[in-house]
Parts: structure tokens; C-alpha cells; sequence
């Protein structure tokens, strides 16, 4: 295989902007096994009683995350995080107005393999979050288990991620004051698998968890299309039905995460790696969908609710497309995945992938 180096004579500000990428990727991949280690480590050493004193802090901050976590307007303004935003580069889009009294759940897509798109634009202020909706603050939905790595925890925290679990959404968007904006990958972990340059494969017409939580809530429901997410990687092939395709499906079952086998380039050569390409994203936030408050929804208001914020979705990306890139006769495809659709007793998981996941009773 011909490797393609990098040129010596790279100026230093992208130079900089790979550095941020690269430690974006080892924070998503390696970062949570490597505090554990040293938490293992520390409690082997002569140092133990430091981490008697972290796990009693542990043990009475243990339901914080699940109560809106505990961001650092510090951490979020870090200059790592506009070397990162500028490698790609990344764009955050208003196309309306939001009403800071109200809450809201974003439905962000697609997932891609790392949710880039996600992650910059709602755990930092690169591109300015804040500014574009004063008022509101921003909190991106991840999978409970990593709030329990030691170190961790506290770390992803600052960026504004909280528990993906139920009572952590309800609890962001019942907040009478409003204010609060719920951030969820909805197409989760069937489409970190699907995701590769040219997809446009959603997998959102089984996900409804959140539109029955938006309804108990009175939630107000937002799409927003990340342009470009998809462009970031490329993934060895797997159709459904391959034998790869199925160990995949297995892993993320007893896992609860999947396994997307992602490359891209290096830090020193374009030929492979796991540094993402230089594709630019393009992050639009559509129009809100007014939701009446039902604290007992049936199936009916559940799939009506469902059926609008689809239409909507597809208004966004048809809206936006050739804007960002997309011929007109490119179109999302909305489909199920049946084998990943896992119900018992009255209760759908919504997976996704490099960390990032829901799991809501519908």
C-alpha cells in the first residue's frame, strides 16, 4: 500500500488543529479505561487514602449526573476546543429563534461513527452555542455506565453530557423555569454501523422513547441535521445480513455499544489511522414542533407526535441539502432495524455507539 505523508512544512495552526482532533479521539476511545487504571493504580500505592476519599465523593455525587451533571463554563471555553473546531471545519446553524422559557429535546442526525458534529456543538462553545441561543443550556445525552469510571465522570461532565437515563431526561426538560435543551443521537447505534461517506440512512421510525417523554413533559421537539457527519470515516463494509454484520449486532447486544470498523488517516500520513478526514459539518437546528402537555400519552398522540417530527426532519434536510453540498436528487432514506429494536415489558433501548445512547420506556 502507497502511503501518502504529510509535508514538513504544515503551518503550525494545523498542526495544533490535529493535535485537538487526535485528543478528541483518544478521550472517545481510550481515555475512560485509562482513568480506571490509574484509579487502580492509585489505590495500589502508598497514595490509597486519596482514592478512599474519591469513592466517598463518589458515593454522595453518585445521582448527579441523572440531575442535570455539572458543567464548567471553563472547560467548554478551552482554545483546544477551537483548534478542533477548525480542523474540520465545523458550522452550527439557527434557522429560527428559540424561546428560552421552554425546554427542549434536540433529535440530532445522523450518529456518524463519533458524533463530531454532537459533541462540538453542544459539549463546547466553538461554535457558539450560547450566543445563538442565549438562555438556553445545552446537555448532550450519554450512555449511564461511563458516569461510573472513576475520573471519568467528572471529566465529560464539565462539557454538559449527562445520564441517558429516563429520570435524566425528565428531569432536564420538567424544569418549570425552562431553559433546558436535551440533546439525543436518536439513530443510535444501527447507524454508527451504516455510517460512511454517502449515507444518508436514518435509522429513526422505531425511536420513540423521546417523543413519548416530550409529550409527558410538554417538551418542545426540535430535528437537527448535521451535515457532513457521515463524511468523517470510512468503515470496512458491512451489509446487513454479512458475518461481520452479525458479530457486530452481537457485540453491541451484550455490550449495549457498538463496534464500527472505522479508519481514516493518520497524524503523520493521509494513508490510514483514526483521525477523521477534513470534511466540514454543517450543524442545522430546524424549527421547533409545539408539543401540549400529556402526562399520560397514549399510542395514538405517540405516533401522531412521531409522524410530525419525521415530516419536519425531512423539511430540514430538503430545505438545507444543496446548501451544504448534496445534489437534488439526493433524499434521507427512514428505516427500521428490527434485529437492534429490543422490547420487554413496555420498554425500548436506544443504543448508540462511541458512548452515546438513550434508553427510554415507551
Amino acid at each position: 500500500m502507497k502511503i501518502e505523508f504529510a509535508p514538513l512544512n504544515i503551518p503550525m495552526c494545523r498542526r495544533l488543529q490535529t493535535a485537538a482532533v487526535l485528543q478528541w479521539v483518544f478521550s472517545f476511545l481510550a481515555l475512560a479505561q485509562c482513568c480506571l487504571a490509574a484509579f487502580v493504580l492509585l489505590a495500589l500505592s502508598d497514595w490509597w487514602m486519596l482514592t478512599l476519599l474519591y469513592a466517598g465523593w463518589l458515593w454522595l455525587d453518585w445521582d448527579t449526573p441523572k440531575c442535570g451533571g455539572r458543567r464548567s463554563q471553563w472547560v467548554r471555553n478551552w482554545r483546544l476546543w477551537d483548534y478542533f473546531r477548525d480542523y474540520f471545519p465545523l458550522m452550527l446553524v439557527k434557522t429560527v429563534d428559540l424561546d428560552p422559557k421552554k425546554n427542549y429535546i434536540f433529535g440530532f442526525h445522523p450518529h456518524g461513527v463519533l458524533a463530531a458534529g454532537a459533541f462540538a456543538n453542544f459539549c463546547t462553545e466553538a461554535t457558539g452555542f450560547s450566543d445563538l441561543f442565549p438562555g438556553l443550556t445545552s446537555h448532550l445525552l450519554m450512555l449511564p455506565f461511563w458516569f461510573k469510571v472513576p475520573l471519568f465522570r467528572d471529566y465529560i461532565m464539565c462539557g454538559g453530557l449527562v445520564s441517558s437515563c429516563k429520570s435524566s431526561l425528565s428531569y432536564l426538560v420538567s424544569r418549570p423555569e425552562g431553559g433546558n435543551v436535551a440533546v439525543i443521537a436518536v439513530g443510535g447505534a444501527p447507524e454508527a454501523l451504516d455510517a460512511r461517506p454517502g449515507a444518508l440512512t436514518l435509522q429513526v421510525r422505531n425511536r420513540k422513547g423521546f417523543i413519548k417523554l416530550a409529550l409527558k413533559h410538554g417538551a418542545q421537539l426540535v430535528p437537527v441535521f448535521s451535515f457532513g457527519e457521515n463524511e468523517l470515516f470510512d468503515q470496512m463494509e458491512n451489509p446487513t445480513g454479512s458475518t461481520l454484520r452479525r458479530l457486530q449486532n452481537r457485540l453491541q447486544g451484550i455490550m449495549g455499544v457498538a463496534m464500527p470498523l472505522f479508519h481514516a488517516r493518520g497524524v503523520f500520513q493521509y494513508s490510514f489511522g483514526l483521525i477523521p478526514y477534513r470534511k466540514p459539518i454543517f450543524t442545522v437546528v430546524g424549527k421547533p414542533i409545539p408539543v401540549t402537555q400529556t402526562p399520560s400519552p397514549n399510542s395514538e398522540d405517540i405516533e401522531s407526535l412521531h409522524q410530525t417530527y419525521l415530516h419536519n426532519l425531512i423539511d430540514l434536510f430538503e430545505q438545507h441539502k444543496q446548501t451544504y453540498g448534496l445534489t437534488e436528487n439526493q433524499h434521507l432514506n427512514l428505516t427500521e432495524n428490527r434485529h437492534m429494536l429490543i422490547v420487554h415489558l413496555n420498554q425500548v433501548f436506544i443504543w448508540s455507539p462511541s458512548q452515546l445512547s438513550i434508553h427510554l420506556t415507551v
